[in-house]
């Protein structure tokens, strides 16, 4: 089977973790500092603080940036449920903005017309959470632009996008952004077999998700309440999480962040095979800025039943899938008033994507087999 995502480990991860396992703290030691700030150094952000899942440091983000019961946060339909979950999970509202159907990001003019709606009935968002989706960054100016006026915060869930650019700048360098989270699960741009992190330019931001993210626990005098009682003491000022990545993971990941950029452009490469030599097929092919970090290569069908294409794709070895069905139309969401209609251009794009095979160990041969296979069925 050729999956439609896998991670590619070579020797010097490998030597990196056993040097852990051999020779240093399991825990809390000296590769998560050193994995920190190599990440915010490629991405060009001031701070970085490493979490055990990009949906982790989705929550911290809500929570540094103080989203409570009675907020609303507002984010895309296209997305892992976990861009719309962590809202909830701060007892905030949820709601979404539809898509482009080119980009399959946020649509700016969707988002201007219901910001303007929002305003009329005083229930504008406290936050949005703009998904780069498949590795191609939103508008992030003229999103920046249209909230800027209103005090909405902006997390950019990068969870798909490290290694991207936009505007000649890393993706994760939060040029018009709070807060940017990125995530890495092995099929991502790097991995840490589980983690995630989150990237700001705030030093207020980055202290608030540090303290979120090891237990609301402080060892800095000038936190606490009242006098140290000696330098073993600290003290818990809120009510934090265990979301602390260990040191194993973070030598896995500070290995792969030296690899990124071949990484990403192999992904470059074979999204740029597909796109030639799908062209002519009965297929909308994903938008190439040249600036994507290429997490997915998602084609449309416009003339065949997906489930047909997909299963005599499956039954040919070719791990095709599906990114994603849309957060609103999930069942736990209709419960609570979502439904069918309501976000026509995600549920559009739902009813025709196909994610096909793309990851840097991807050989030509066999993308070739996946193209082959694809060509013959939609011919």
């Amino acid at each position: 089977m050729i999956p439609y995502g896998k991670h590619s480990v070579g020797e010097a991860d490998i030597a990196a973790v056993v040097d852990v396992l051999q020779n240093q703290f399991l825990t809390q030691g000296e590769q998560v500092p050193k994995f920190e700030q190599a990440l915010a150094n490629y991405c060009q952000a001031e701070f970085a603080v490493a979490v055990n899942s990009g949906t982790s440091a989705l929550h911290v983000a809500c929570l540094a940036l103080g989203v409570d019961e009675g907020d609303m946060v507002w984010t895309s339909p296209i997305s892992f449920v976990a861009s719309a979950n962590c809202a909830l999970y701060c007892g905030a509202d949820i709601d979404f903005v539809d898509i482009s159907p080119q980009s399959r990001n946020i649509c700016p003019d969707k988002l201007a017309q219901k910001l303007q709606a929002a305003a009329a009935q005083n229930s504008l968002p406290k936050a949005i959470i703009v998904v780069h989706y498949a590795g191609e960054s939103c508008d992030m100016e003229t999103i920046k632009r249209l909230t800027q006026a209103y005090g909405i915060c902006i997390i950019e869930d990068a969870s798909h996008a490290l290694g991207g650019q936009y505007q000649d700048k890393p993706i994760g360098c939060c040029a018009y952004s709070d807060i940017a989270i990125t995530s890495f699960h092995p099929v991502k741009s790097i991995t840490s077999a589980e983690g995630g992190a989150l990237l700001t330019n705030s030093a207020h931001l980055h202290e608030q998700a540090v303290l979120f993210a090891k237990h609301g626990i402080t060892r800095n005098a000038q936190q606490m309440e009242g006098p140290s009682d000696g330098p073993w003491y600290y003290q818990q000022i809120a009510l934090g999480y265990n979301y602390r990545l260990s040191d194993l993971h973070a030598a896995l990941g500070f290995s792969q962040l030296q690899q990124i950029d071949t990484f990403i452009a192999q992904r470059r490469a074979i999204a740029q095979r597909y796109s030639q030599a799908l062209k002519g097929l009965p297929l909308q092919l994903p938008v190439d800025s040249g600036n994507s970090a290429w997490h997915l290569y998602s084609v449309q069908l416009t003339a065949h039943p997906r489930t047909a294409v997909f299963t005599q794709l499956q039954q040919a070895g070719i791990g095709v899938n599906v990114h994603y069905i849309p957060i609103h139309l999930q069942p736990y969401y209709r419960a609570m008033g979502f439904s069918v209609g309501q976000f026509p251009e995600a549920e559009s794009f739902y009813q025709q994507a196909l994610t096909l095979p793309i990851f840097p160990g991807l050989t030509e041969h066999d993308q070739d087999t996946v193209i082959a296979h694809l060509t013959d069925i939609l011919r």
